[in-house]
Parts: structure tokens; sequence; C-alpha cells
């Protein structure tokens, strides 16, 4: 197994394969040894359990968790990495790579079709471009997943992690929390990568629910509420939801009296249980 720790053993990699990092696509790669081994651990990833990781890179997660899991499964959109990762994944028979956009693939026929009904999780480092997207679609597709463990911007994860009702929280916080419990496991320094970004990073792991802990009669509905909700944070929750789905100001007020919210509080004062009473009631 190749030292993909090693800043010599990785630049002689991508120099063999003309490899140049892609700023559009958010690449740094992980070289602090003690990260991925953590990380894989901490996944869930073990014996008769699949893994999804997206965003490779090189492999340094992958190789961890191609050692502990029974089967993992990594998608890359940059075809650059392809002949990389043949490289530095060689002698793992049970790695697969699929050179595709995570955002456009079908993860649900990929769980059924490449793990054969045992547990699956998944682990990446993402991209910080992308990374609610991605996080979003993995909970809004309603995968048969255990758990997601991705590293993401710091600032990204302490949002996530938030409680909901609390300023820190927002739209991502409340999104999150209806599908899953999420805890921020360790803080990564900027240090940690190659090349070095600007920002720290951290751990968080998104505990997903077997079952919905929320009963609604329209999804749909409740995430626009939450999104219409923050979309001006300054601006109580009333003004911001009537002004961003059209509804009349006094429909709005005579909803959130009804569930016992007042009607002059901020989207990041209501709790998941506000949320949930007020889009039944609109």
């Amino acid at each position: 197994m190749k030292n993909l720790s090693n800043i010599g053993t990785i630049k002689d990699i991508l120099s063999r394969h003309g490899f140049s990092f892609s700023k559009k696509l958010g690449q740094n790669f992980l070289v602090n040894p003690s990260v991925c081994p953590r990380m894989a651990e901490l996944s869930g990833a073990g014996e008769g359990v699949g893994v999804i990781e997206i965003g490779p890179g090189i492999g340094v997660l992958t190789q961890e968790l191609c050692a502990v899991a029974d089967k993992v499964i990594a998608v890359e959109i940059d075809t650059r990495l392809v002949p990389v990762l043949d490289e530095t994944l060689e002698g793992f028979d049970n790695f697969k790579l699929i050179n595709d956009d995570v955002m456009e693939l079908d993860l649900n026929e990929l769980i059924e079709r490449e793990f054969n009904g045992m547990k699956v999780v998944v682990c990446a480092n993402l991209p910080y471009y992308i990374t609610s997207p991605v996080i979003m679609k993995l909970l809004e597709d309603k995968l048969p997943i255990e758990a997601i463990t991705v590293m993401v911007q710091k600032e990204a994860a302490e949002r996530i992690c938030a409680e909901v009702g609390t300023r820190a929280g927002g739209a991502v916080t409340v999104a999150v929390n209806y599908y899953s419990e999420p805890e921020l496991l360790f803080k990564v320094s900027a240090g940690s990568f190659m090349p070095a970004p600007k920002v720290d990073s951290a751990v968080i792991r998104l505990n997903v629910y077997k079952k919905p802990k929320y009963v609604l009669t329209d999804e749909e509905k409740f995430f626009k509420i939450i999104k219409a909700a923050f979309s001006q944070r300054r601006k109580t929750a009333a003004n911001s939801i009537s002004s961003t789905l059209g509804l009349e100001k006094s429909e709005v007020i005579s909803a959130l009296e009804d569930c016992s919210i007042s009607p002059t509080a901020r989207a990041e004062n209501l709790t998941m249980d506000d949320f949930v009473k007020l889009a039944e009631r609109l």
C-alpha cells in the first residue's frame, strides 16, 4: 500500500500522470496521516459493510476504507484521476471506481446493484463548493444507508451541527435534522491538506433515521417554508415567509399564533416542532 500521506510520494504520482490541481473542483488532498484512519473508523466501515466514497482524490481515505470494509465504491468526476486511482488502489479487489458526477447518479440503484443487501455508509472528504448539495442529495434520496461521515469546511460543519432554534443554525440545520441526527466528530487544520486551503475543516457524522422522526402531510411545502423563513434572516419569520412565498402577512401571523409561536420571532428562534406545526398549519 503506497504511503499517500507522504508529499514526495504524492508529487511523484501526480507528476507521472501529468495531473494538476483544479480550483474549479475544489481539489485539496489530505496529507495528515492521522485523519483518514480515524474517519474510516468513525464512519462505521467494517466487516459486512459497504462504503460509498465521493471524490476520492488520489485514494488516501479510500485505502483506509478498503482495509476495513467489505466493498468500497468511489465516485469521482475528474477523469484525470482515473489512472491515478488505478495505480494507488492496485491490489484492493474490494474497490470499484465510478467516473461520474454524483449529483447525476441514481444512488438507490447503485446501492441495490453493488452492495447486495449489506449495510451501507457514506464516507468522504467533500469539496467545499458542493458540500450542501451533496449532503442534501444523500438525505433527500432516502437511501438505505446507516450514516454519512464527511469532512467539510469548519464553518459549514458548525452550522450543520448547530442546535435548531439557535442563532448558529440555518436552513441547512433544519433540513439535516429532519433526516438525521448530526454530530461534529473532530476538527482538521488547513495544514493537513495539499494544497492547503485558507480555512480549517471538520469531520461530521449524520446518523440517518431509519424511520421518519417527523410526520408531515407535505414534505415539499415544509422545505419551502424553511427556505423562505431563512431567506431574510434579519426579518421576522412572518415577513420572510409572506414576502418569499407570496402569502398575506396576516395569514402567516395567524398561523404562527395558532402554533403558539410569537409573530415577532425570527427563523433562528423556531424549533423543529415549530417548523413542523407551522408547515401543517399553512
